[in-house]
């Protein structure tokens, strides 16, 4: 006979990371992640990593336009949040996105992370993007996984 003590019914989240990309997918991440925050009382930080894969991040003036719009998109999420009194916290960093992603919440004792998934059309938006997989499968907290806004597909119109 196997018997289950639940210690604590409810989880609890303190600090809940939403990583940004500036795409509509990290913007319902970041939608739920506000409404988790709220329900918790939790902190967000908030992380947009520019690739050290896809850019050579070893010239400043190729890193500089890529900051600026690192920026733009982090502070698109600020200007949502003012809206409530959640604590928010900022982050911009330079590496590959998944391991900068799972080193940021291990560093700042993140409780949860809030990501949204790759979101293309047909089978593709059923498939987690490369970044969004790898985290989920890696991190040491939950991953809590937003769906693009659903739009048809031409497979189920009309079912």
């Amino acid at each position: 006979m196997f018997i289950v003590v639940a210690t604590d019914i409810y989880t609890m989240y303190e600090r809940i990371l939403v990583p940004t990309d500036g795409s509509e997918n990290a913007e319902a991440a970041m939608t739920h992640a506000l409404s988790l925050a709220t329900q918790h009382d939790a902190e967000i930080h908030l992380l947009h990593v520019i690739n050290t894969r896809r850019y050579d991040t070893s010239i400043e003036s190729q890193v500089a336009p890529l900051r600026r719009k690192g920026n733009r998109y982090i502070e698109e999420h600020v200007e949502a949040a003012a809206e409530t009194d959640i604590s928010l916290t900022t982050a911009m960093e330079l590496g590959k996105p998944a391991a900068t992603i799972l080193k940021y919440a291990d560093e700042h004792d993140v409780d949860l992370i809030v990501m949204g998934t790759r979101g293309h059309g047909g089978l593709a938006r059923r498939l987690l993007g490369t970044t969004t997989s790898y985290v989920t499968t890696h991190a040491n907290v939950p991953v809590y996984v937003v769906p693009a806004a659903s739009e048809p597909d031409s497979e189920t119109e009309g079912r």
